[in-house]
């Protein structure tokens, strides 16, 4: 194998990609007080949309500027792009003022991916914090639309409160199956919360999952993804059966203005997902 994964060519890319095609906005769905939805469309209607679970878009707001953003959509829908973001800087507060009906800039997708196809037989573990569960969607989608091909799929997720929790809906629909093991946590809960409290990751310790044939796939805060390693290493996840994807300072997405550098890689164009075992070097270094 590559210094880091090898991925599949990028589906979509205009001849150039630097130029922005245009898609449309179809919907806006909040999901939470400060995070949103937008789902949007080809603007020509033709394009049809393609991505691997993990790769990310660049979205401009006309006007303002442009920002990286993770798909967290479906990767079988062709038609329509998911992108879940919280509003948190002058890009995504603009975003968030879009409409049904108005225009933004598509670039992408870009990076490397997930490895569901390379890992069939096997069981997964997801764990995520906050808005981090959003590029980690896909993967859900994916996992339970060939829910034959692995054994069992545990998602442990952490919100900052109950009402912070991402896609309620989704995910009581696959738990509500017995085909996905869903525990979440939070850091505050008022009296009607009988889930769990706390951090995510003393819940990987009583995980339902066997070690020696498991998949883990990590998104979130740094700091919660750390943690997180040195959880799964005591329960036995082998480094190189651990996925981080790393998401940090993206500007250009084809690793010419040098903003994301990681190590002797740029984030672009060699993650944003990562083999743990790839990185461990730097991991955890907030100057590389």
């Amino acid at each position: 194998m590559a210094t880091m994964i090898e991925q599949d060519v990028p589906q979509g890319f205009n001849a150039d990609p630097m130029i922005p095609q245009l898609y449309r906005i179809d919907r806006v769905r909040d999901e939470t007080d400060d995070t949103f939805t937008l789902s949007l469309v080809p603007e020509n209607g033709e394009a049809k949309i393609s991505f691997l679970p993990g790769q990310f878009n660049m979205l401009y707001v006309f006007g303002t500027g442009e920002v990286p953003i993770s798909i967290s959509g479906n990767p079988a829908t062709t038609s329509v792009l998911e992108h879940t973001t919280r509003s948190v800087g002058i890009v995504t507060k603009a975003m968030c003022l879009l409409k049904p009906g108005d225009q933004i800039g598509v670039r992408g997708p870009f990076g490397s991916h997930w490895p569901l196809n390379e890992e069939n037989g096997r069981d997964f573990v997801i764990i995520s914090g906050g808005i981090g569960l959003a590029p980690l969607r896909p993967v859900l989608y994916f996992l339970m639309a060939q829910r034959e091909k692995y054994r069992k799929i545990v998602l442990l997720y952490g919100a900052r409160a109950p009402e912070d929790i991402l896609f309620k809906k989704e995910l009581e629909r696959w738990r509500g199956k017995f085909d996905l093991e869903v525990q979440v946590t939070v850091d505050r809960a008022a009296s009607g919360w009988r889930g769990n409290v706390g951090v995510v990751t003393p819940l990987v310790a009583r995980a339902p999952f066997d070690p020696s044939n498991t998949v883990a796939l990590l998104c979130g805060p740094e700091v919660m993804m750390r943690f997180a390693v040195m959880e799964l290493q005591k329960r036995g996840v082998p480094h190189d059966r651990m996925y981080l994807s790393m998401e940090r300072n993206m500007r250009c997405a084809l690793g010419y203005c040098g903003h994301c550098q990681y190590g002797p890689g740029f984030v672009c164009k060699d993650g944003p997902v990562y083999r743990f075992d790839q990185i461990a070097s730097v991991f955890g270094k907030s100057e590389v």
